[in-house]
């Protein structure tokens, strides 16, 4: 038995096809003309450019809009200027094959975004090598491993999988994927996951282990793979994968049910966007709203800033398609650690205590955070839209931001343009000095919204992204969960709405504890919410109350885990 990282749940059984990528050897050629070797690029640029349309295409059709979306961040990069332009300037001055300045253009800007240390970044720089293979092949006449014929029963072992290669899978013949390489939020994760194949990642060396044609079972929820199991395991999985399958139909019964506990509590699910796109998802897991639509999206994959009218209808989209229905927008969350070339950021020693988020919008009103408020002001009149402000360490900076608002909506009224008049603006909680003012924000402003992921990193002075200390990085430290209980009855006292996004929403031993502290709305991926209203319509909050005072009792961690483990096992 192997360990790894789950990255899509789920029970896998088949047999092993190791898919490996032909070994591309680029030699440092020099060419006579260089005129014609920038029209042999840019050939190769264009059958790449195709290859990629043909997959997104086929992949909206057969998964989504969503997940095409990936690729489309692909042929964004294959047409940005400013990569294929470096790249014919290396050719004409180096007198270089495409190959070569390919392979130099594409490695620095992959290194570029991975040295950034951000998720979506390292992702960047997995898209930029998946391009750069592409038109490589393209151009020294490499076939691909044509992975949408494998036969049936299949578990997939690689390296690792680009989006590309995952994007091609047929999940009618692939029953699960093991790789060596890899994270739970890479975009080939991402796409498994919206495949619905069992997958896990970072499974240390595992092809020096397996063979081409060996018996696989993995467990993607648990993060392990078995080679070669004996018939008791066989059993024993299969058994795991119709369970797996049932609890799977059985979630299906809490759609169109409303979210009310035993003893009549209703409470909000909602789910977490990145994209206009995702609200496909969210419609058919019945989410009753969306508790944040991350915009920093938006400006990202794009060699320059969203104008306010393409914000606008990206907002309205959002807004039309939710029908009525809360759509709690998160105004501009860049800087530190989430960078954009364009924005021309420099690099902060500390990204996590730096320049970033409401700090960068109020300092670039007039270019960037004026033209997104005045996106959502007018995206207002279509919906139930609301402005979320992050990182918000004291209240002058939402006074700054209501001051913004305020003058926006003077100016669409002197154009007679149409807003909601009554639109609500709150707050992110993800920042211990909010936590320690939320009673005074809760005075001030119209929702607080507690960002768990954060808020505990910044608690516990924990780099989440640290394998060191991430022993610490904890929503159920008793300090984190302090943090939570008082910015809830601080919210509560002043009646406004108390709603968390962070990961912590969706966790079956944090949900007990978020409803007795009286949390009004709960904000997780889509395909979380049907367990969530499962898990919240089987509590009754006056009984959890004293399960709620038990685990605030303790003093550590893992008393609080242990206890709230033992909780959810009755």
């Amino acid at each position: 038995m192997m360990k790894g990282t789950s990255a899509s749940a789920g029970i896998g059984i088949g047999k092993a096809v190791i898919v490996e990528e032909a070994q591309l050897v680029i030699e440092h050629r020099a060419v006579a003309d260089a005129s014609a070797e920038k029209d042999r690029f840019q050939k190769a640029l264009e059958k790449a450019k195709e290859e990629t349309e043909a997959l997104a295409r086929d992949l909206a059709t057969r998964v989504g809009e969503k997940e095409a979306e990936i690729l489309n961040g692909h042929l964004m990069l294959l047409g940005d200027p400013m990569l294929t332009g470096e790249i014919e300037n290396v050719i004409a001055a180096e007198s270089v094959c495409s190959e070569m300045a390919i392979e130099n253009v594409c490695n620095m800007y992959a290194d570029m975004f991975a040295s950034m240390g951000d998720e979506l970044m390292q992702q960047r720089a997995t898209d930029m090598r998946d391009i750069k293979t592409r038109m490589q092949k393209i151009l020294l006449g490499v076939k691909s491993v044509d992975i949408a014929a494998l036969p049936a029963g299949t578990v997939i072992v690689a390296k690792d999988l680009t989006p590309s290669m995952t994007a091609g899978i047929n999940p009618k013949n692939v029953t699960g994927i093991v790789t060596e390489l890899g994270g739970k939020t890479s975009h080939s994760a991402i796409l498994a996951r919206a495949l619905e194949i069992p997958a896990v990642v970072a499974v240390e060396n595992f092809l020096s282990k397996v063979q081409d044609g060996d018996d696989i079972v993995l467990d993607g929820s648990e993060g392990i793979v078995i080679v070669n199991p004996s018939q008791e395991e066989k059993e024993e999985y299969q058994a795991k994968r119709e369970a797996y399958l049932k609890e799977k139909k059985e979630l299906e019964q809490y759609i169109g049910k409303p979210t009310i506990t035993k003893d009549g509590v209703q409470v909000e699910l909602v789910a977490n966007i990145g994209k206009p796109e995702d609200v496909d998802k969210v419609l058919q897991y019945d989410g009753e709203g969306v508790g944040l639509f991350r915009t920093e999206f938006l400006f990202m994959d794009r060699t320059a800033m969203p104008t306010e009218e393409e914000q606008f209808e990206a907002y309205q989209k959002v807004a039309i398609a939710m029908n009525g229905k809360p759509v709690i927008i998160r105004t501009l969350d860049i800087g530190g650690d989430k960078e954009i070339p364009y924005m021309g950021l420099e690099k902060d020693e500390n990204p996590f205590l730096g320049y970033r988020a409401v700090r960068f919008c109020l300092d670039r009103k007039d270019d960037v955070y004026k033209p997104q408020l005045r996106a959502l002001l007018r995206a207002s009149a279509f919906g139930n839209i609301k402005i979320m402000v992050p990182l918000v360490t004291c209240v002058e900076e939402y006074r700054q931001v209501k001051a913004l608002i305020e003058e926006i909506k003077e100016e669409l009224d002197s154009k007679k343009i149409a807003y909601n008049k009554d639109i609500q603006v709150g707050i992110m909680v993800e920042t211990a000095a909010a936590s320690l003012m939320a009673d005074a924000f809760a005075k001030e402003v119209d929702f607080f919204s507690i960002g768990t992921n954060d808020l505990t990193q910044y608690t516990m002075s924990v780099d989440r992204g640290n394998d060191k200390v991430s022993y610490l990085y904890s929503p159920l430290n008793p300090a984190v969960l302090r943090s939570i209980r008082n910015i809830i009855q601080c919210g509560r006292k002043e009646n406004i709405m108390v709603g968390m996004c962070g990961e912590a929403a969706s966790d079956p031993m944090m949900i007990p504890l978020l409803l007795a502290f009286g949390l009004n709305e709960f904000s997780m991926s889509a395909s979380a919410i049907l367990n969530a209203r499962k898990l919240i319509t089987g509590y009754s909050v006056a009984e959890l109350q004293e399960v709620a005072d038990k685990a605030m009792s303790f003093v550590t961690t893992e008393e609080v885990e242990n206890y709230m483990k033992e909780f959810i096992s009755k």
